[in-house]
């Protein structure tokens, strides 16, 4: 295996402050061009933002919820292994388990009742 893309630099440990002051005597203005001459770190687009998929939070749904993973998973009968990955990242949820996810932060109640209906 080849290492020719590789570097053996590393980033500077030594834990020394970054000085912002050339930054903050910048006005916003100064700022924002900056921002745009910079040719790899262009900000988005409004038609970036129309191509990104919108996916639910599991783990904000969950907290909301007020649920542990174990029991986020009992009570919506999510296999504990799937929604460890979505929370991690591994894997995201696909169109389905998007539409499930929103169901579950909107109406969660009415969820588990028609999963357990007949639980007190």
């Amino acid at each position: 295996m080849s290492n020719e893309n590789t570097t053996n630099k590393t980033a500077d440990a030594s834990g020394a402050a970054q000085d912002w002051s050339r930054f903050d005597a910048m006005t916003e203005q100064e700022r924002h061009s900056a921002a745009l001459s910079d040719p790899e770190a262009q900000p988005l687009t409004p038609e970036d933002f129309r191509r990104m998929k919108r996916t639910p939070q599991v783990s904000v749904i969950r907290r909301a919820l007020g649920l542990s993973q174990e029991e986020f998973a009992e009570k919506f009968l999510i296999p504990i292994g799937t929604l460890r990955d979505w929370e991690q990242g591994r894997k995201a949820p696909d169109a389905a388990a998007r539409a499930y996810l929103v169901v579950i932060g909107r109406n969660p109640s009415a969820v588990a009742e028609a999963l357990h209906p007949n639980a007190a």
